[in-house]
């Protein structure tokens, strides 16, 4: 399967290239727990840029364990109008990873999903409408790209999660498909973490998740890191966009 669809970022005009703002807004996944060396794949690729020969772009992790698609939505602006370079100002690019906890089952394996399905793809839909309006908002008057990273399998032979909340494949699959198409239909690049993972067969992906079944570990955030990296939309919005000035 098609692990992403064709990317839109188009460059900055030359004389408007700067080292990029950008903000990575989502759940635990965002957040990096699990992660304890290096912080998740988000303050890895972060402490990457900083680096003395790195572009020098700044990277904001807003992340929030549990957060649903109903949460990140709601604090889509509030969030980022208030931190440091982005005070009053759309970032250059929003990064986006949720739903995972929307398609989790609640007290069994047959309760009711956190988040109803016919729910959840249309809180995805104003989300998704409120980044690219958002992202292209006249009080910048420059384009702004949207990139989703997908969610990671998790280990069902370890569910429940904290006593109560029951995840599992075919739920994942179907809220990362309504995720995946609601991209596509908008242009959005969508990185499909959960099928990559999932290729490389199971010994492989159980080895990159914590004990609690859900979250990535050490060697699965920097999985995940390298699958981001090797993302062409990515490679384009890190590497294409260098500061001239």
């Amino acid at each position: 399967m098609q692990t992403l669809v064709p990317p839109t970022i188009k460059p900055f005009p030359e004389s408007d290239r700067h080292p990029l703002k950008l903000v990575a807004l989502g759940d635990s996944l965002v957040y990096g727990f699990g992660d304890p060396e290096g912080g998740g794949w988000v303050e890895r690729l972060r402490r990457r840029w900083m680096l003395p020969d790195s572009p020098g772009h700044v990277l904001y992790n807003l992340g929030v364990r549990g957060d649903g698609i109903s949460q990140v939505q709601q604090r889509l602006e509030q969030e980022f109008r208030h931190r440091g370079e982005l005070r009053n100002r759309v970032p250059d690019a929003i990064i986006l990873s949720v739903g995972v906890n929307d398609s989790a089952r609640l007290a069994r394996p047959t309760g009711r999903n956190f988040t109803d399905f016919e729910v959840f793809k249309a809180e995805m839909d104003l989300l998704l409408e409120r980044c690219t309006q958002s992202a292209t908002a006249t009080l910048t008057q420059r384009f702004c790209p949207v990139l989703f990273v997908g969610m990671v399998p998790v280990d069902e032979a370890k569910m429940p999660f904290l006593d109560c909340f029951y995840y599992n494949h075919a739920d994942q699959y179907r809220y990362k498909e309504a995720t995946r198409l609601a991209c596509q239909a908008r242009q959005i690049p969508y990185l499909d973490i959960f099928e990559l993972w999932m290729n490389r067969g199971e010994d492989w992906w159980r080895s990159h998740l914590t004990e609690d079944g859900l979250h990535p570990n050490v060697a699965g955030y920097q999985a995940l890191l390298q699958d981001v990296l090797n993302w062409e939309p990515m490679q384009q919005l890190a590497n294409d966009r260098l500061a001239t000035a």
